[in-house]
Order: structure tokens, then sequence, then C-alpha cells
């Protein structure tokens, strides 16, 4: 019998809709975002422009959420679509200064949350866990290899 207490899959669900939902909690609170809109905005931080294709894809969102990140984050000022130079098609994905103004205020404070979460961890359990966290993503890619 499926004990969902021993289903890793079920426990990473359940601890990743927890977290979502603290920072939904904060985010919302504090800056009138969603956590769709906060991965959005994330990703851009790292690297910018993108595509909303390529926010899909490192998001692992579905494409309609990011869709509608997408709309209410350059609703709101805080995104420009531009159009990619060499194809009139793409559009890309950049912060506006209000738009870099309001991550550079939400980065910190999420550094400063995840910080005060994972301080139940010692190094070394952080350091395995960033270790088993990869094993377990780099398994997931090689079964999706399999099934094709």
């Amino acid at each position: 019998m499926l004990d969902l207490d021993d289903f890793l899959p079920y426990r990473l669900n359940v601890l990743a809709k927890r977290v979502s939902r603290e920072l939904a909690r904060r985010y919302e609170a504090q800056f009138g975002i969603s956590i769709p809109e906060w991965r959005v905005m994330a990703i851009l931080g790292r690297e910018q422009p993108l595509s909303s294709n390529d926010i899909v894809e490192r998001s692992a969102m579905d494409k309609a959420k990011v869709s509608r990140a997408v709309t209410s984050l350059v609703e709101a000022g805080l995104l420009s679509r531009d159009t990619h130079p060499s194809d009139q098609r793409l559009l890309r994905l950049s912060f506006t200064p209000k738009g870099r103004a309001l991550y550079e205020r939400i980065a910190p404070l999420a550094l400063e949350w995840q910080q005060r979460w994972l301080n139940c961890l010692d190094e070394g359990e952080l350091a395995q866990f960033k270790v088993l966290s990869a094993k377990l993503e780099g398994q997931l890619e090689q079964l999706a290899r399999d099934v094709l």
C-alpha cells in the first residue's frame, strides 16, 4: 500500500507548495505580486532580455501561467516587451526601471527569508541537500529521456 508520508514525490510537492504559499503571502502583502510574477522577475533578474518561451523553459511553469504573469507585469509597468531585432515575431522581455527597482528590493528579502528557513540545517546538511537535489534532478532528466 502506498503511504503518502513515505512517498517522496508527495512530500516534495507538499513542501514546495508550503514554501510557495509562505512566500506568496509575503510578496503579495508587501509588493502586490504573485509567486508566478516573482518567478518571472527572478529569472529576468539573472538574465535578460528573454522571451516568454525562455522563461517557461527556465521556470518549469506552464505557458499559460507565464503568459498571465508577464501580462500582469507589463500592465503594472514592471516589464517591457520589445521585438527581437532579427525576428519581428519574437518578443523579448526586460525590466523597466520600475521593475528593476522592485526586483532589487525583493531579492535581498527573498535571500534573507531563505536563510532564516534553512538555518535549521548545518553547513554539511545544506551541502548534502544541494548535492542530493542535483542528483535527483539529473535522474529525472534521465528518466524523461528513457521514455522517449
